[in-house]
């Protein structure tokens, strides 16, 4: 009699099997750090260099982050589709979103209408992290297509973190908004 060994339709993922597996994010991370740093000194002493921090960072990495999706699109795309919710159903947003985050990143550094530009990017990454919260609670063992096809990190607690904290990020400073 021959025993079947099909493989489980619902995989659960190991954890995460080294911090090396995130080395390309941290390493990311932390140039964004830098660069927003350098820029801050530019900006000479003033009350408000936390804030031009916070821009300057979420520019860079929102700036950095596009250029690695863009460098192959169809296959970030693809990847997207596997956990974002707009995305799984609308190719289109997938290969739009890029943009998005490049206009986002773009609209930072240039520090361009705060008012629309704060509550859109709570909005986007608000709402990407709700597929990310899906995959991860279904326990799908997935690459996170946040660094494109270029750098492969797990989709994990760590994506999820970059979301909601870049959203964090922008609704601190949307709530110091002058009115």
């Amino acid at each position: 009699m021959k025993h079947s060994s099909a493989s489980p339709s619902h995989v659960h993922p190991a954890p995460a099997k080294r911090w090396l597996d995130y080395l390309p994010l941290l390493t990311l991370l932390g140039v964004t750090a830098l660069a927003a740093a350098a820029k801050n000194q530019a900006y000479g002493p003033d009350t408000g260099a936390l804030r031009h921090w916070m821009h300057d960072f979420m520019g860079f990495f929102l700036v950095i982050f596009a250029l690695l999706k863009l460098f192959d699109l169809p296959a970030f795309a693809d990847g997207f589709q596997k956990y974002d919710l707009l995305a799984k159903p609308f190719r289109t947003y997938a290969l739009v979103y890029p943009f998005i985050e490049l206009a986002l990143g773009l609209g930072y550094l240039a520090d361009w209408r705060p008012a629309i530009l704060y509550p859109a990017t709570v909005l986007v990454l608000c709402f990407g992290a709700l597929g990310v919260i899906r995959s991860l609670a279904q326990g799908r063992d997935l690459k996170c297509a946040c660094m494109g096809n270029i750098l492969k990190v797990p989709l994990s607690i760590v994506a999820l973190t970059e979301d909601l904290g870049m959203a964090a990020m922008a609704a601190v400073m949307w709530a110091r908004l002058s009115p």
